[in-house]
């Protein structure tokens, strides 16, 4: 199936990003700044969900966009979570090594469970359950034990608030990914115009951030635009690509699979 194949390459790009975004540092912090990555991340998305909108236009005389205010007003929501979430992961970094974040990042599964009931109203039955909180243990237990023993060490070593970053980093990429799931299957609108509008706003959000934190430093680096690019590697563009192609891929999993098929493949990370 053509979800099989989203749900595994979906997989790879979750599953080494934390590595992505630790080989962009540099001594334990980064050159650049981490808020631009989000930007240009959405930005990209935002480019690639225009042409492929325009091109569907182009090619069928049945393309469904619901304009109105009343369905517009929810996109922004997940925007701001995940805005929120991807500086929450880049801080987080800082603090934990890429191991103990994705060991962190495995209270996502069991959260996402909980959310798909609460928030979707969709019954999982008892041996799902199972499944789910068995799948949260295993892949935690497998990447506790293949970790060497510098790793290990430093799984109980961190930082307080390297934990609570790495939880709320978890718990928010749960959210993100049900209220995403919600705003997809809530009508029959093209998946593209869908996209359109949540990563508008994804880059309008974004981008207040950046200026927010012009204003909150006094301009001491310049304005955002012109230090965009700065102390920007390979890796970083990495990132930057990672984040982007992810972002896609989970809007095209949330709109013909749901979320609990992404959590069972997110297992294969460990």
């Amino acid at each position: 199936m053509q979800w099989y194949f989203v749900a595994a390459l979906l997989t790879i790009l979750t599953s080494s990003q934390g590595i992505l975004t630790t080989l962009s540092q540099s001594n334990g912090g980064y050159k650049y700044d981490y808020a631009t990555v989000p930007f240009l991340a959405e930005v990209f998305k935002l480019v690639v969900s225009s042409i492929l909108l325009w091109r569907e236009i182009r090619t069928s005389t049945s393309v469904r966009m619901t304009t109105d205010w009343k369905s517009v007003r929810l996109f922004p929501i997940p925007s701001v979570i995940y805005l929120i979430h991807n500086n929450v992961q880049f801080a987080t970094l800082t603090y934990v090594d890429t191991s103990t974040y994705q060991i962190m990042g495995n209270l996502k599964i069991v959260t996402t469970g909980i959310l798909f009931r609460l928030f979707l109203q969709r019954k999982l039955s008892n041996l799902q359950w199972m499944g789910i909180i068995l799948l949260a243990i295993g892949t935690t237990t497998s990447q506790v034990k293949g970790c060497g023993e510098p790793s290990c060490d430093s799984l109980f070593s961190a930082p307080i608030q390297g934990y609570m970053l790495g939880i709320l980093s978890a718990c928010l990429s749960a959210l993100a990914g049900i209220y995403t799931e919600f705003l997809m299957k809530k009508n029959n609108d093209s998946l593209y115009w869908q996209n359109v509008q949540l990563y508008t706003f994804g880059a309008i959000f974004n981008m207040a951030r950046l200026i927010v934190d012009d204003f909150r430093s006094g301009f001491e680096k310049g304005p955002w635009w012109a230090r965009l690019f700065d102390g920007y590697s390979i890796s970083t563009w990495m990132v930057v690509l990672n984040l982007g192609s992810s972002g896609l891929l989970v809007s095209w999993l949330m709109k013909y699979a749901d979320n609990i098929v992404k959590v069972k493949f997110s297992g294969f990370q460990g």
